[in-house]
């Protein structure tokens, strides 16, 4: 299953980053460009460095200078993450172009890229809670809930896996067809943001 593949390299994704845990440590992609999993594991340690970088920009003694800093890479990494999005479900068009979607076809409300980009997210909340639950000096009821709040993450994990699973099987025998939309964000475009086209003047 599709899902299980890519939670496992999500998995491994935040596993290397934690050995460091430093948001500025290089990155080195353990997979080949042709394979979908170097796209997986770059999808997730963007998401990885992005969750401290919203750790660190909440710091309230943080400085301002530094707190711009961030929102900067945080932006620039949003932008990055959608990127790659598009680039798995551009590999899920390619493996499914021969398909011919049956009349009665329908669509989904989202592509299967974006279906996995939740996992990703829902693996760094279930790597982040286990911490939670298990850590030194914080107290019982501080634990329990955690616990309780890691048992409701891992049901969703099962849930959107079999989702994510069931799309691709649809897409595959034609029930379901993909129908792509590149991500039109506009605070970065230097054309469509006010306060950018502004100042090129």
């Amino acid at each position: 299953m599709f899902s299980e593949l890519a939670y496992s390299v999500f998995e491994e994704s935040i596993a290397k980053y934690h050995e460091t845990d430093d948001v500025y440590q290089p990155f080195e992609n353990p997979y080949p460009k042709e394979k979908v999993e170097h796209l997986l594991y770059r999808k997730n340690w963007i998401d990885t460095v992005q969750w401290h970088y919203e750790d660190i920009i909440r710091d309230p003694d943080i400085d301002p200078a530094d707190a711009l800093d961030l929102k900067r890479k945080i932006d620039a990494s949003n932008q990055d993450r959608t990127d790659t999005v598009e680039f798995i479900d551009s590999y899920f068009l390619d493996k499914y172009k021969e398909v011919t979607p049956k009349p009665e076809a329908t669509i989904n409300s989202e592509s299967p890229a974006w279906a996995i980009d939740r996992l990703s997210i829902l693996a760094l909340k279930i790597y982040h809670m286990e911490e939670e639950a298990g850590r030194q000096g914080a107290t019982i009821e501080h634990q329990a809930k955690c616990k309780e709040k890691l048992g409701i993450l891992l049901e969703q994990k099962k849930d959107l896996s079999i989702a994510i699973d069931q799309l691709l099987e649809d897409i595959a025998a034609g029930d379901k067809y993909m129908k792509v939309y590149k991500q039109m964000k506009m605070y970065n475009d230097e054309d469509l943001n006010p306060v950018l086209y502004q100042n090129k003047k």
